[in-house]
């Protein structure tokens, strides 16, 4: 089960998610519904600043969480996720890691 892989990988998703500024990270989709299949990618929403670098943050983060788990990881920051579906994403999605002082 890939959660529980990442749940597993704890230490290392907090030292990555230091290094790109993130503050909060949630699994969700296939992988929050404990319904992904071994060719599934892992959605990720993730909490940055609204001003973020694309390619010094995002994009790196998504690289090394894909690394780590071996699986293409995909990352929406949480204020890009449209109204449609924002309420479901953030009812779907599981903890993976949160910084201490994220409010």
């Amino acid at each position: 089960m890939v959660l529980e892989g990442l749940h597993n990988q704890y230490a290392a998703i907090d030292a990555m998610a230091c290094l790109y500024g993130a503050r909060r990270i949630l699994g969700c989709g296939s992988v929050a519904r404990s319904h992904e299949q071994p060719d599934n990618d892992v959605d990720c929403q993730v909490g940055f600043s609204q001003v973020y670098d694309l390619f010094a943050q995002r994009l790196p983060q998504a690289g090394k969480l894909s690394e780590l788990i071996g699986r293409k990881v995909y990352i929406v920051p949480e204020h890009e996720l449209g109204p449609q579906i924002r309420q479901q994403v953030l009812d779907e999605a599981v903890d993976l890691w949160a910084s201490p002082w994220f409010a």
